[in-house]
């Protein structure tokens, strides 16, 4: 179970990426520093999984807990497109990735899915609600019985060449590719580089499909923890008790619920925002809300002054070599939460360019709003995108209020101010 709570589906395709991650959450585990309580999976029906390590009164509260995740599952309107039959499509796709393995090599498939993980959030979830536009048809050529003007017949040529040039495969200058920025920068690199084997782009599809799956719950992770726990909340304290179950009870969401200095607790966030809408809206107003809308949404309209007051959630930045307090005003604090949930928390890359400088090169630009890039973390992915491209790749952004240009090349990071 451990394992599963690492990879997030059971049988999921990149169970071999993932063991430091299991072994440094099974040291954690095996010493008392952590304890996994729940395991549930989106699916129809929701799969839950319990510890057997864990007692009886914390197994009754993880059922009361995903019982409440299993309701928002079912009833959110971002969930309404997932895949309700993931975990067989996982099955599947492991079993496609060991086959891999054995015909391409362990080491060869381990290198895809770490360059395929590195751009896993750089996707567009609003495909999953519109259809790819169809492919164009070639215009069929019409009979024209008389010119209107005496000019008429050297547009008709025009037109023709033009045609022709699409057949041939001839390139049409000053034609952009794309046409508008792509936001989803897996899809494109699947459809347009010129070194992925079949294999490999069966790979990224199965990471983007993975992502899509996961997406909804990125979307509305303050929402949804903030329900289950809500719900467990009240459910379990209509059940008959010990003391000692009580006590042990307490404690144990008390360390759920524990607000934390540096970073969001959604579980905290959540139940406080619900608590408040309870009295405000009541029950049926909850459920409507629950249904409509995503963690935006919800702190947007629903973190009021008081909330932000009573919680004490504030701004910090770093200040030389401290971190300090940089605000309290209560909407700067709800904006700054809103911000840091726009496209799940990552930041917006765009495909400006596939063919930059007529050379197959891939030109990145990041929608800059106001939050810089980590350029470590940039220069470390930007080799990661080089391997599934096959080109030289650019990636502009903002650093200290000047653009900038990253690129890499194969070998090394260059990077320029523009």
């Amino acid at each position: 179970m451990k394992k599963e709570a690492v990879v997030g589906l059971l049988n999921s395709s990149f169970y071999c990426v993932f063991d430091k991650a299991f072994h440094r959450m099974k040291m954690q585990y095996d010493f008392g520093l952590s304890r996994i309580y729940e395991l549930v999976i989106n699916s129809d029906p929701c799969y839950a999984f319990l510890l057997d390590g864990n007692t009886l009164i914390q197994n009754k509260m993880v059922c009361a807990h995903v019982l409440a995740h299993c309701d928002f599952f079912k009833n959110n309107a971002r969930f309404a497109h997932t895949s309700r039959f993931m975990v067989e499509s996982m099955a599947a796709s492991a079993e496609r990735i060991r086959a891999y393995e054995i015909e391409y090599g362990i080491n060869a498939v381990e290198e895809l899915l770490d360059a395929a993980l590195a751009i896993q959030e750089h996707i567009d979830p609003s495909f999953v609600f519109r259809n790819r536009p169809p492919r164009r048809e070639e215009p069929k050529e019409k009979h024209v019985a008389r010119s209107e003007s005496p000019y008429d017949d050297l547009w008709s040529l025009d037109e023709r060449s033009k045609v022709e040039e699409k057949k041939n495969g001839a390139p049409i200058l000053n034609q952009k590719f794309p046409e508008s920025p792509e936001k989803d920068v897996v899809l494109f690199i699947m459809e347009h580089s010129k070194v992925l084997e079949d294999w490999q782009r069966d790979i990224l599809s199965i990471t983007r499909d993975e992502m899509l799956y996961f997406w909804p719950q990125i979307e509305t992770k303050i929402m949804n923890e903030g329900w289950a726990t809500y719900w467990h909340l009240r459910i379990m304290r209509e059940m008959d008790m010990t003391e000692d179950e009580a006590i042990e009870f307490a404690r144990m969401h008390a360390g759920v619920v524990l607000p934390s200095r540096t970073s969001i607790n959604p579980y905290h966030i959540g139940l406080k925002i619900w608590e408040d809408l309870e009295k405000r809206v009541g029950r049926q107003g909850m459920f409507e809300i629950r249904e409509f809308d995503s963690d935006i949404s919800f702190l947007r309209n629903y973190l009021t002054k008081e909330l932000v007051e009573d919680m004490d959630l504030y701004i910090f930045q770093k200040s030389g070599n401290e971190w300090k307090i940089s605000g309290k005003d209560w909407e700067k604090v709800r904006d700054q939460l809103c911000a840091a949930r726009v496209n799940g928390g990552f930041p917006v890359i765009t495909v400006r360019d596939g063919d930059y400088l007529r050379n197959g090169e891939l030109y990145l630009k990041h929608e800059y709003e106001g939050v810089e890039l980590d350029v470590k973390y940039l220069e470390k992915t930007l080799p990661y995108v080089y391997r599934v491209w096959g080109r030289a790749v650019h990636l502009e952004t903002v650093l200290e209020n000047r653009p900038v240009l990253f690129t890499y090349d194969g070998k090394k990071t260059h990077r320029k101010f523009l």
